[in-house]
């Protein structure tokens, strides 16, 4: 990043840059645009940068004919010939930013299958600007209906791995302090890490412990760059007072709630490049027992019950597969 930065005066500093990175995903980016295009919604002067990740299907002429037709100027399409993931079109995305216009105060990575709701984006600068040791600061995510959505987060723990799976409401009791997805209050609160679908970076973190990991081709990036900010210092923050509807798993297919695809390799690959990185072979062997645990505790209670398993189908098998002594490298 460039440091030389700082010393330009205020009225020169460039608040705030949205990323949108996009795969095959052109009419939801199109929608989100729209959505920060309402007055009020972003803060004067933010920049925009919608990326293609190499769609290959028109994706990125799509979004740069509506940028223009709508005369949306602080917008750019910023095409890439390959799609390197999430991590990957973030940075190519900062890159060209700070390159072209200078370095931001914070930079908000937003999912295409989101729409902002008016005045949600300038709320979370606004948060960001009131309180200068936050690094982080994440979107309340609700449904169109205005239904919440889990979006902020404990870091992944032995315990939670098992509770998570188990979806049995004494162990959830017990295991409350561990609990990855806990209730939240209506004020800012402090927590571990916040979804990506809209997370807010001030870029005082970026020059202190660099960009998001690009070993991460979709998944885990954002939980791996929110422990990194926490061990440097940083805190973390959940503020509901940004509204962002999510229009859940519609960009990847991999949390939809009505027919949910095949959970891909990569989000198994991802899970395991997080816990060997961050805690070692031996947490990461304990945290696939434990949710090997949990996660069969759940079907045998299904079974009891004579209901049908849910969810992503042979997940079962696609962890034992991509996880432990059956992983390969």
């Amino acid at each position: 990043m460039d440091v030389e930065y700082s010393r330009q005066d205020d009225a020169s500093r460039l608040k705030l840059v949205v990323v949108i990175v996009n795969y095959r995903t052109a009419d939801l980016t199109v929608d989100c645009l729209a959505s920060l295009s309402v007055p009020g919604t972003v803060p004067d002067g933010t920049r925009i940068i919608a990326v293609d990740g190499g769609s290959g299907d028109g994706s990125a002429e799509i979004i740069a004919a509506a940028i223009k037709a709508n005369a949306w100027t602080n917008a750019t399409c910023l095409p890439l010939d390959a799609n390197g993931g999430f991590a990957y079109g973030n940075n190519r995305a900062i890159e060209y930013v700070v390159g072209n216009f200078g370095r931001p105060d914070y930079i908000l990575l937003l999912n295409p299958d989101t729409i902002a709701r008016p005045g949600s984006i300038s709320r979370l600068v606004e948060f960001m600007d009131g309180k200068p040791d936050a690094g982080i600061a994440g979107s309340r995510l609700e449904h169109p209906d205005g239904r919440g959505q889990a979006c902020a987060f404990r870091f992944p723990s032995i315990a939670n791995e098992f509770e998570s799976e188990v979806k049995l409401g004494p162990v959830t009791r017990l295991l409350e302090r561990w609990r990855i997805a806990p209730d939240m209050p209506k004020e800012p609160s402090r927590i571990d890490w916040v979804s990506g679908a809209s997370l807010m970076i001030r870029t005082e973190v970026l020059d202190q412990i660099g960009m998001l990991d690009e070993g991460y081709f979709l998944y885990y990036e954002e939980v791996d760059f929110c422990i990194r900010a926490a061990r440097a210092g940083w805190s973390c923050w959940h503020v509901p007072q940004s509204r962002v509807i999510h229009l859940v798993g519609q960009s990847t297919g991999v949390t939809r709630h009505i027919n949910p695809s095949r959970r891909p390799a990569y989000w198994f690959e991802s899970r395991r490049r997080y816990h060997l990185k961050h805690h070692g072979a031996m947490f990461s062997a304990l945290s696939d027992l434990a949710w090997l645990c949990g996660h069969i505790g759940w079907r045998i209670r299904l079974l009891a019950e004579g209901k049908p398993p849910s969810g992503p189908p042979h997940l079962l098998q696609d962890f034992i597969r991509h996880s432990g002594p059956f992983h390969k490298v």
